[in-house]
């Protein structure tokens, strides 16, 4: 049902809020794009402003009683960490392609640990964050690989438990990003 597209869109519209990944004229520009096509009979404009806005006030409400560090500070000393050791880390990149672009044009890294915005969005409703760890020439870290040992090693370190599974590595973590200015 519309009501049904509408809830669903205005549930995307929370997690791209609370990703952070997109400036926030970027994000109006998108969520406003989508407005336009997924629901033609609102006004884009005013429904974008009022949902961004919405969201907006119940992230700040509910970052007040987040605990100190969130999962996301732990995941920004784990990707500090291990940029510190020469791993790329590209936190919501387009897809493969800009992860193999990013590390083509960087050499002399040890690899690099990536994951898109919808890993992003998973992690904000489901406290999961799935990171795909590659070597140099873009080879997935397997299990026994030196790189996936220390991927692995470094979110420990930050107190995040991670493992290996299908191909990517699991970090239990809930994306708590704190408002800017809240």
């Amino acid at each position: 049902t519309s009501m049904t597209r509408v809830g669903d869109t205005r549930g995307w519209v929370r997690d791209v809020v609370r990703s952070g990944l997109l400036a926030p004229e970027e994000a109006y520009a998108e969520i406003r794009g989508v407005i336009a096509v997924d629901h033609p009979s609102l006004d884009a404009d005013a429904t974008a402003r009022e949902w961004i806005d919405t969201a907006r006030r119940e992230w700040v409400a509910e970052a007040t009683s987040w605990a100190d560090p969130t999962d996301y500070e732990r995941l920004q000393a784990a990707f500090a960490s291990l940029t510190q050791r020469d791993i790329l880390v590209l936190q919501g990149c387009a897809d493969h392609w800009a992860a193999k672009g990013a590390l083509t044009d960087s050499p002399g890294l040890r690899g690099v640990a990536w994951f898109v915005p919808s890993d992003v969005w998973h992690a904000i409703d489901e406290a999961m964050l799935e990171v795909n760890v590659w070597h140099p020439d873009t080879a997935n870290a397997a299990p026994g690989d030196a790189l996936l040992d220390e991927v692995l090693g470094v979110f420990a370190d930050a107190g995040l438990a991670a493992r290996f599974d299908e191909g990517r590595v699991e970090v239990t973590a809930r994306w708590q990003r704190r408002p800017e200015g809240a």
